[in-house]
């Protein structure tokens, strides 16, 4: 029981992160706010990549509902034992767990090739990356930032954006490894646990 609260507990954890990761990635699409460079096609490749929309967000939900049920669930028996239910159980949320931490995985990878490379910006009369051979060093480098002319504060929008995706996809990939851990832990354990407190009750 005490492995289906903890991964209940972690599920309710999943959800705001996703819905961060998915609002996250959605401001991309207007760097300072402007819808301009959208609808122009002036945004860089990696941004359609819906890493925190579809990697960090919605693929989330998928384990974060699991896990939330699985606190309440009442494992029914199997091959006439409850503690192979429960077993059963717990091996589903570590299968479920795994999608997640491919989800979240996928989402920081993007969000950590994003921030090396830099964002698409106007400068010198011409679209391109200006940071993209510099791997990463712009990102101490604030007075190299003046080189993007547009979009307005675009290197700080995207560093900001993709460092929280980097972020959240982190805690969001250690919590689904922790599920598999408990998982293991619930699906090993469980039975013993169950066959002792029914013969706690028994006697």
């Amino acid at each position: 029981m005490c492995s289906r609260s903890c991964a209940q507990c972690i599920g309710y954890t999943l959800i705001p992160l996703a819905v961060c990761c998915i609002v996250a990635n959605i401001l991309l699409y207007f760097p300072d706010g402007d819808a301009t460079y959208v609808k122009d096609g002036h945004l860089a490749t990696y941004v359609w990549f819906f890493a925190g929309i579809v990697g960090g967000g919605v693929l989330m939900f998928l384990p974060a509902g699991v896990f939330i049920c699985l606190g309440d669930y009442e494992c029914c028996d199997c091959c006439g034992h409850r503690g192979c239910g429960e077993c059963c159980a717990m091996l589903g949320s570590i299968l479920v767990a795994l999608i997640g931490a491919l989800g979240s995985a996928y989402c920081f990878i993007v969000s950590a090739i994003a921030l090396t490379i830099g964002p698409l910006c106007y400068t010198q009369q011409n679209w391109k990356y200006p940071f993209e051979n510099e791997t990463g060093e712009y990102l101490t480098n604030f007075n190299s930032w003046s080189t993007c002319e547009k979009p307005k504060n675009v290197v700080v929008w995207n560093v900001s954006l993709f460092s929280i995706l980097l972020g959240l996809s982190g805690i969001e990939f250690l919590m689904c490894a922790m599920q598999v851990i408990n998982g293991l832990v619930g699906a090993i354990c469980g039975p013993c646990c169950n066959r002792q407190q029914y013969a706690m009750n028994k006697a």
